[in-house]
């Protein structure tokens, strides 16, 4: 929340994004202690969509192992792995979409809380918020991707199955 003299923030788990902006504000580094709340409440929702790009690049990492193992060893746990991932990356779809549309109006229309030269730091938030939003439907679409490989995968593997019953039928 921001307010004329204010920013209220919660923590609903532990571990945050907001220590580096706590640590800045103990040391008194840079302009964050004397900027006023605007500033502030940039630099908290900046720590926060900085926070999502290590946890969509261990999505990432986590897709390019699965696409291995589909392509060369699709095992049944493979899909749902995929549903694991898709599901992440739901949630942070979901978590970042509002936030993007607040950046917009924010960056865009004047308001007393939000200094112009804020305005122009939330723009690029903005422009963050956007970007996450980008790799997140990039990284749904290799996921969806990759389902359609395993059940390529695993119906090839059923048609040499089939191939071999038909032969030794074929013989008997």
């Amino acid at each position: 929340f921001l307010g004329a003299n204010f920013v209220v923030t919660f923590q609903e788990r532990p571990g945050d994004a907001f220590e580096p902006v706590r640590e800045r504000i103990r040391l008194g580094k840079g302009t964050l202690r004397g900027a006023g709340p605007d500033y502030l409440a940039y630099a908290l929702i900046d720590a926060g969509i900085d926070s999502a790009f290590p946890v969509l690049e261990q999505c990432g990492e986590h897709l390019d192992s699965l696409e291995d193992e589909v392509v060369e060893r699709p095992r049944h746990g493979a899909v749902a792995a995929i549903h694991a991932v898709k599901r992440d990356l739901l949630t942070l779809r979901r978590g970042v979409w509002p936030l993007r549309e607040m950046l917009g109006t924010l960056s865009r229309e004047p308001s007393p809380l939000v200094r112009a030269e804020t305005r122009l730091f939330l723009r690029d938030c903005n422009d963050h918020a956007v970007q996450i939003l980008e790799l997140v439907e990039t990284y749904r679409e290799i996921s969806s991707g990759l389902l359609d490989i395993y059940l390529s995968s695993i119906s090839n593997r059923m048609n040499e199955i089939m191939k071999v019953l038909t032969i030794i039928a074929t013989i008997f």
